[in-house]
């Protein structure tokens, strides 16, 4: 079966390596690549190589996102040559969006209370700098900057920076896995306190005891109340899929046709 309905208004996740090694089946079902640039990627891979896989998606008429890196990073770090270092890598993340001109750019906000708590302003107004250097080079190709929850337990750290930021190119990116694995709570403590910023989310699932990036409903996360409240709120945020096998990818794209997510958008 074919589900050229659904890849056609969303996006999945590759990263790099994966999507040039596994381009011509990318191409041939017309998938639609949110391009993670983790690891070494952006020191070993050529501007060449980015070139052709940017070319060879945007002859097929193909759009994609990028997910900026985040193993290891500290955007908000108190030490300033880690906090340089994470910097500069971010940097090199967002100098690839004249290349591929993304629908967006997906990048952690990284807060983790039992870290960062004990010196949270020091933290914020680094991280705040950090976010304003990147989210111009965005604001310049005019494309959003979505920052996304992964150890934050609630909405209140997104909600000051996304307000600080003051940008409506600075979005929220909600991945609704690290919501059931790390927060340990619901879409519901989440939204709506960060509804005005909703740009993205990421959907796959899990049973709330870690990332196991399954297909939607194999889990137990609350995918038909937070579809239900996406319409609505007639909130339409670009969409991508995270299954981290290919068995999971087929069933999420069969778990959105059943779902009916895209029937009313």
């Amino acid at each position: 079966m074919t589900y050229q309905h659904i890849t056609s208004r969303c996006f999945i996740n590759f990263p790099f390596r994966r999507l040039q090694q596994e381009l011509d089946l990318v191409l041939a079902h017309r998938f639609q690549p949110e391009i993670s640039l983790e690891g070494d990627t952006l020191y070993t891979a050529t501007g060449a190589e980015y070139r052709e896989v940017a070319e060879a998606l945007a002859g097929a008429g193909l759009r994609c996102t990028l997910h900026a890196p985040f193993f290891d990073l500290a955007p908000g770090g108190l030490d300033e040559h880690i906090l340089a270092a994470t910097r500069a890598k971010l940097g090199k993340g967002f100098d690839l969006i004249e290349v591929f001109r993304p629908a967006s750019v997906v990048c952690h906000l990284n807060y983790e209370a039992n870290k960062h708590g004990y010196k949270e302003a020091a933290w914020f107004n680094a991280s705040l700098a950090t976010w304003r250097e990147l989210l111009a080079k965005a604001v310049a190709h005019q494309v959003p900057m979505m920052l996304e929850n992964t150890y934050e337990t609630g909405p209140e750290q997104h909600k000051k920076m996304l307000a600080a930021l003051d940008s409506p190119m600075a979005r929220f990116c909600l991945d609704v896995g690290h919501v059931s694995a790390f927060a340990k709570n619901t879409w519901q403590d989440w939204l709506p306190a960060l509804t005005p910023w909703l740009g993205h989310i990421h959907l796959h699932d899990n049973h709330g005891d870690r990332d196991a990036h399954l297909a939607p409903g194999r889990g137990s996360f609350d995918f038909s109340g937070l579809f239900s409240y996406l319409k609505e709120q007639r909130l339409h945020p670009l969409v991508t899929l995270e299954p981290h096998t290919e068995d999971d990818l087929w069933e999420s794209l069969a778990a959105l046709d059943r779902m009916r997510f895209f029937d009313a958008s």
